[in-house]
This record gives structure tokens, C-alpha cells and sequence, in this order.
């Protein structure tokens, strides 16, 4: 098919002017092989050129939805075009359960675990910890399988790939017991709160996220999701830290309909069905009318990070619709920006302007440097080429395993050399 794509958001024109939209792993195969260029298309929600190419895309949204489920092992294997929505529903169906979700389910799994995508929580690995195997297209066109059993250790090289070793068609996630959650939001926790209780604040649920729009010192409102037969924050009805419950439903953009969001004010109900921020069905946040940018830095650096972010308070004001802070747990993912640390994101929604946006991206990212941070590998940012790879220890050895799996660089785009590959 000749057409030119877009991402989600439309910020990004992709180059490539063929889309091959294959419905079988057969089909995806021919493609791949006969390809000078290629690339893989998940659901198309990133910000940045990590999917582009100038040779052609190759889209997952029509393979077979499969999921299926294996009792004895605990796992899930699930097609590469699925997105979690239609997962956590077939999973709670099945009394299993994911170990967490990111804010809005709309994503593909296969997409969301190759660019390290989170959910929130302390304790909480990124979506792409509970993968245990995959089965992927490599240049050649041939189909294989890899997996933590057979390949050990440098498995964690191969699964937040970001579509440097082939196109993914099937991932085996871990799965555990389904479980109920119960959410509450608070409003107006000031600053100054969160800097003297982060921990206690992030560890006080299994998912906790603080939102602040940078107009005043305070967390417009924080989003705590208890799990159901844990302890249960003290004094949850009445407040958090100081924050006062909402009287309603909220949405974490004020001037949006709270009725796209997940079910609220402490009413408990699956994980699939509170853990997101948003419904299935309704449109998130601004339904592509947005930018998104992310930076991931050392837990321990989070309070130095919302210092160092005060000075430019009002200018992330004007182009921001919402700013979410969120914590990860540490993993052995090598491309992963908790590898080997907890850690905490800010993660930006910002207005669908990219010239004013990206001034403002610049001096966040000059702020937040020393504090360790790197940005999500999904969404806008300015680093320069060559700037991650100071910042991440194994992306020599992840270098040397493209170079293994693509020795000819079909699925290598400038995105790659520039961040990643560092010319290799």
C-alpha cells in the first residue's frame, strides 16, 4: 500500500512511502525479506522518529489477535498487534492478572515493551519486565524465538530492543492472580509536602501518581491506587499527607471530562479496570491533539528534580496541559532507564505546538542532566546525537547484538545511529 503514515499525535511525518499492512506472520516474513529498509508500526504512539525509515513500514495492526493462555506456566502469549486493553480483559476474564498497566491501555503491548513503557508504583517494573519470550522477524526474513530460559542473561538486551533486531510478532508475558483495586484522588497536596514525604507519599499504595500543572507549588491532584487486602493508607477517606479526597471524579487535565477515566472514589474494582488512568473505550487526554516528553532519573534524585524544575515554573505553565510524576522499579533490561535503579519520571503532556515546545524541552533536559535523567525512548526530546550513550552502561553490548541479529542494518534508521548505535 503507497501512502504516507503518520504517528498518533501527527507531529511526525514518517519517510517511508510504502505501508504493508501484512495479516499473517507469512505475509510480515515476505515483507521483511524483500525490504532493503524496514521498520516496524505498533500502535503508533510515539512522539520522536524511533519507528521511521526511509525504506518501508511494516504495520502489526492487522496479524492475528492471539492470546493464549498457558495455566501450568503462568504466562501469556499474545500477538504483537493486541494492545493492553483487549489483554487485561481477556486475562481478568481468566482470573489472571498483569503486574501493572501504563495510564492509558490503548497502547500494543509488542511497542510498549520494545520503548521500556511504565506504569507506576514503587514496586513495579516497567510492562516490559514481565516479558519472559518473544518470537520475532529478522532480516532475513526468518522467524524465531527467543526467550529468558534459553537465552539467560542476554535476554535483557533483546526485549526493550526498540525494533533494532527485528519485527516482533509474539511476546510470553508473566502472568499472577487477578486482584481488586480501589482509587481515590486527592487535591491540592503542596510541593513542599511532596519534598518532605516523597517516599512515604509513592510508597503509600501499589500505584501511586502525583499530577501538577507548574502554575502553583502544589500537586493538583494525586491518584492513589490501593490493592485490595494491602494495608490501606491512614486516614485514606479523610486525606492524604495533607490533601483533602475530591468530592467527584476527576480527570488529571481539569477542563477534560472526567467521565473518560477510570472508575474513582475509592469504589474497588479489577486491576484491568483501575490501574489505567483513562477507559478503554473513551479517548485519552487529548486524543493526539498533544506532545509528549518524558525523563527518567534516579528515585533518589527526585526531590533535587522538582527543585531544580522551579525556576522554570511559568515557562512549562505556557506550554503544558499536564505534568504526571510517577515511580519505576529497578530492572536488568539493559535499554531500560531503570536498569539497575529506581527511579522517577516526569512526564510531560504538553500543548501540540513543537516550536514552543521544544525551547522549553531544552532547558528542562539542561536542569535535569545532572541528576542522571535520560528521556523515554518514545517521546520528544533534544538531546543531542551521542548524548545517551554516556548515560547508558550496556549500550555498547546492546551495539554488538544488533550488530549480530542485522549485520546489514535494515531495521537501523538515523533515530538508532544517532541515540543508540553510535554510528556502529
Amino acid at each position: 500500500m503507497n501512502r504516507r503514515s503518520t504517528n498518533w499525535a501527527g507531529n511526525i511525518g514518517f519517510a517511508a512511502e510504502r505501508l504493508h499492512e501484512p495479516a499473517t506472520v507469512a505475509e510480515l516474513q515476505t515483507a521483511v525479506a524483500r525490504a532493503a529498509k524496514a521498520r516496524a508500526l505498533g500502535s503508533g504512539h510515539s512522539f520522536n522518529a524511533v519507528a521511521d525509515t526511509p525504506g518501508e513500514l511494516v504495520s502489526l495492526a492487522r496479524l492475528p489477535r492471539t492470546m493464549e493462555l498457558d495455566t501450568a506456566q503462568g504466562t501469556v502469549q499474545v500477538g504483537a498487534g493486541v494492545r493492553y486493553a483487549e489483554l487485561a480483559q481477556w486475562l481478568q476474564e481468566r482470573g489472571r492478572a498483569l503486574h501493572n498497566l501504563g495510564s492509558l491501555p490503548h497502547i500494543s503491548v509488542a511497542g510498549s515493551c520494545a520503548t521500556a513503557t511504565h506504569g507506576s508504583g514503587d514496586a513495579n517494573g516497567n510492562l516490559a519486565t514481565a516479558v519472559e519470550a518473544l518470537e520475532l522477524v529478522t532480516a532475513e526474513g526468518d522467524l524465531v524465538r527467543l526467550s529468558r530460559a534459553e537465552h539467560g542473561s542476554e535476554f535483557d538486551g533483546m526485549v526493550v530492543a526498540l525494533g533494532a533486531l527485528g519485527v516482533v510478532t509474539a511476546m510470553t508475558l508473566r502472568t499472577g492472580p487477578d486482584f481488586d483495586v480501589a482509587q481515590r484522588v486527592y487535591e491540592d497536596l503542596p510541593l513542599e509536602a511532596v519534598e518532605e514525604h516523597f517516599d512515604e507519599i509513592t510508597g503509600a499504595a501499589y500505584s501511586v501518581s502525583l499530577f501538577t500543572r507548574w502554575r502553583e507549588p502544589v500537586a493538583d491532584q494525586v491518584w492513589v491506587k490501593h490493592r485490595v487486602g494491602d494495608p490501606r493508607p491512614a486516614g485514606a477517606e479523610e486525606g492524604f499527607f495533607g490533601a483533602p479526597p475530591a468530592r467527584g471524579p476527576r480527570h488529571p487535565v481539569p477542563e477534560m471530562a472526567a467521565e473518560n477515566c477510570t472508575e474513582q472514589l475509592g469504589l474497588a474494582g479489577p486491576w484491568s479496570e483501575r490501574l489505567p488512568h483513562f477507559r478503554p473505550g473513551s479517548p485519552p487526554s487529548s486524543a493526539g491533539a498533544e506532545l509528549q516528553a518524558e525523563y527518567l532519573l534516579p528515585r533518589t534524585a527526585a526531590v533535587a528534580a522538582l527543585r531544580a524544575l522551579e525556576p522554570l515554573r511559568d515557562r512549562i505553565a505556557a506550554v503544558l496541559q499536564i505534568c504526571e510524576i510517577r515511580t519505576i522499579a529497578a530492572d536488568e533490561l539493559w535499554l531500560s532507564p531503570s536498569y539497575r535503579q529506581d527511579t522517577v519520571g516526569f512526564h510531560f503532556t504538553l500543548v501540540p505546538d513543537t516550536a514552543a515546545v521544544l525551547p522549553v524541552l531544552e532547558q528542562i533536559e539542561e536542569r535535569l542532566a545532572p541528576l542522571g535523567a535520560v528521556p523515554h525512548w518514545g517521546k520528544l526530546f533534544t538531546a543531542p546525537p551521542g548524548a545517551l550513550l554516556e548515560r547508558y552502561s550496556r549500550l555498547p553490548d546492546f551495539a554488538a547484538l544488533a550488530r549480530r541479529f542485522d549485520p546489514g542494518g535494515k531495521f537501523a534508521n538515523d533515530f538508532l545511529r544517532d541515540h543508540v548505535l553510535g554510528g556502529a
